[in-house]
């Protein structure tokens, strides 16, 4: 209902729900789409903020390096887990368990293995993109629970805007192929709606694929008036295990196999530490039992899965009789399996094939599960494939820029009748310029706090988090004190130079720079480098573009009435109710009309100007 009472269409109360969506969870949204954007190239981050970690090479005796290696590192342990190198990264991953370990991660020891020597490497303590990664979906300084409940309820109201931003907008497909510069109010309207139409679908099923993966907090109760309460009888069927394995399941180790089965790595070492890893640690009279050499093992493997690399390495009970090496293969095959990977078992000592295990085709259920999350999360593109996630994921975050920068032109008509601009306006004007330009010069001054604060500081971890927010914090009152245009184009600037300046650090501070990682096939490193480049560019460009405040941009200066100041504010108004309409022209038999149509509309009460029809924020 209209603040008159009067009745509204379809269209005009859609375009009331997307703008006051958009606009209270816009800046959430916009930091959840950043940061999950970055974190399609996680594992590149994770490598770029570990300098000490480029000097290692991967080399075609990498995985018996590696296990030579961990006999010297931890030959008590009853597990070893080593993640091998990938074109995403160029060290092992070890992780092993030694006796009467606790359970769970709490009790798995961790390290770095240079791929060339097979010797542990100190590593900074740092949480690199993983940071960016855990942000996007739960925040940050609360409870992880809380996080996700704020992101899951953000989630779903983008998903109905952007559902509704679809009904608000009939001519939005035809409005795509059209963009008109320098035409303000106009030229953020149709920059809104390319970027809406452009990665539509990619929007539509990231967003509905992330709450996906939060159902199970989000809506519970399905599954607990079918399964009342018994979540590893739940998560036993939805993989796909018989009914029998649920029961022997259900109140006993389901829910540990469970976890196991979310750790990956750690999975194989979890089935080994039973028993079996307690007996790997009985006293052998001659010594350690030497393990078989690894290179058959992976040429067996290999030949097995044609096209496919081995991933990971397991050994249970090393150096003990019944040693068992289980070869892991790096990734599923299909969307379907969401990482599901086949399994080669062999004899420790002799290197005889004892198993082999391909994972049973998932239900319906669960492959259509599988294949929305896998969009999601990505973990199973290639490069070209994860740079066209990456590209889009850009997109979505300048939809939702646009979209709340939109807002405030709207309203200039506005703010030209009544001489001021309003607090509300002014209080969504410094929260644009700190949300939408100040989130990457924190982002940047993060990235820089990796290579500054001393490798050895002893919370340095927390404080490269706490240079981030401390970074954003400064913006906010950087824009509440600086003009508006001003705010933009110096935090825009600013964040063009730590970004450019960022590959220059890397070579200083002990990383591999371009000329040591494009020749290395450091791709990893180098990719991040050359990101990092195109973003002060972009980033450059934007503010280079704010520098005069023409009548192309919408942060320009609100300009002095004229003379006809009645027909400039008719005419901004009718841009206003009809973006689809182009300038009106001085000479239009109908502008009496218009100015008329227009004057009531500026006339409705304040609440009412953002509900106009048309509206794209």
């Amino acid at each position: 209902m209209r603040i008159d009472g009067k009745s509204e269409g379809l269209r005009q109360a859609m375009s009331w729900f997307h703008t006051w969506s958009g606009l209270l969870l816009g800046w959430l949204l916009y930091a959840v789409f950043l940061t999950g954007t970055l974190s399609f190239f996680v594992d590149e981050i994770n490598a770029w903020m570990r300098p000490e970690l480029h000097r290692s090479v991967p080399q075609p005796d990498t995985a018996q390096r590696a296990l030579d290696g961990m006999a010297r590192l931890a030959p008590d342990a009853t597990t070893w887990t080593l993640g091998l190198p990938t074109e995403r990264q160029n060290a092992v991953e070890a992780s092993w368990r030694k006796p009467g370990a606790a359970a769970g991660r709490a009790g798995t020891e961790r390290a770095m293995l240079d791929a060339a020597t097979g010797d542990p490497i100190t590593v900074r303590d740092t949480r690199a993109g993983s940071f960016l990664y855990r942000f996007h979906f739960e925040l940050h300084a609360m409870p992880r629970v809380w996080g996700r409940w704020i992101v899951g309820i953000a989630t779903m109201v983008m998903f109905a805007a952007i559902l509704s931003g679809v009904v608000t907008h009939k001519k939005i497909f035809i409005d795509f192929f059209t963009f008109r510069r320098n035409k303000g109010q106009r030229s953020w309207l149709d920059a809104h709606n390319a970027t809406a139409v452009l990665a539509l679908p990619l929007h539509i099923v990231i967003t509905f694929s992330g709450l996906l993966l939060l159902m199970n907090m989000l809506m519970p109760f399905p599954k607990d008036a079918v399964y009342r309460g018994d979540n590893a009888a739940f998560f036993a069927e939805f993989r796909g295990q018989a009914p029998a394995a649920q029961g022997q399941s259900g109140q006993g180790s389901g829910g540990q196999a469970g976890n196991g089965d979310a750790r990956g790595g750690e999975a194989g070492g979890g089935q080994g530490r039973g028993g079996g890893g307690r007996r790997g640690n009985a006293a052998v009279a001659d010594g350690p039992m030497p393990l078989t050499p690894i290179a058959p093992l992976m040429a067996q493997a290999q030949a097995a899965w044609p096209g496919r690399e081995v991933g990971a390495i397991v050994v249970t009970r090393p150096g003990a009789p019944g040693a068992r090496i289980e070869l892991r293969e790096d990734g599923g095959r299909k969307l379907t399996e969401r990482g599901g990977s086949r399994k080669l078992v062999f004899d420790g000592g002799n290197g005889r094939l004892l198993e082999q295990d391909t994972p049973p085709p998932p239900s319906a259920i669960r492959a259509t599960y599988n294949v929305m999350t896998s969009l999601h999360l990505g973990r199973f593109a290639g490069p070209a494939m994860r740079w066209a996630l990456f590209i889009g994921g850009i997109i979505g975050t300048l939809m939702v820029a646009t979209g709340m920068v939109l807002w405030v032109v709207k309203r200039l008509p506005e703010r030209r009748k009544l001489g001021a601009t309003p607090r509300g306006h002014r209080l969504v004007e410094v929260l644009n310029v700190a949300g939408i330009a100040g989130l990457p010069l924190a982002i940047g001054a993060y990235f820089h706090a990796n290579r500054l604060i001393d490798p050895t500081f002893a919370q340095r971890s927390a404080w490269e988090i706490n240079t981030l927010f401390i970074v954003w914090l400064v913006c906010l009152v950087h824009a509440a004190l600086r003009p508006h245009r001003s705010a933009w184009r110096e935090q825009l600037t600013l964040a063009a130079g730590l970004f450019v300046s960022l590959p220059i650090l890397n070579a200083l501070t002990g990383g591999a720079g371009l000329r040591v990682s494009i020749p290395a096939g450091l791709w990893a490193v180098a990719g991040v480098d050359v990101a990092c480049l195109v973003i002060g560019a972009l980033l450059a460009y934007a503010a280079y573009r704010l520098r005069g405040g023409g009548k192309g941009t919408v942060l320009a200066k609100t300009p002095r009435r004229k003379a006809d100041g009645a027909r400039r504010s008719a005419d901004d108004g009718a841009s206003s109710s009809r973006p689809d309409a182009g300038p009106a022209s001085a000479s239009d038999p109908a502008m009496a009309r218009t100015a008329t149509a227009a004057s009531g509309a500026l006339q409705r009460p304040p609440g009412r100007t953002e509900a106009l029809p048309g509206a794209a924020s």
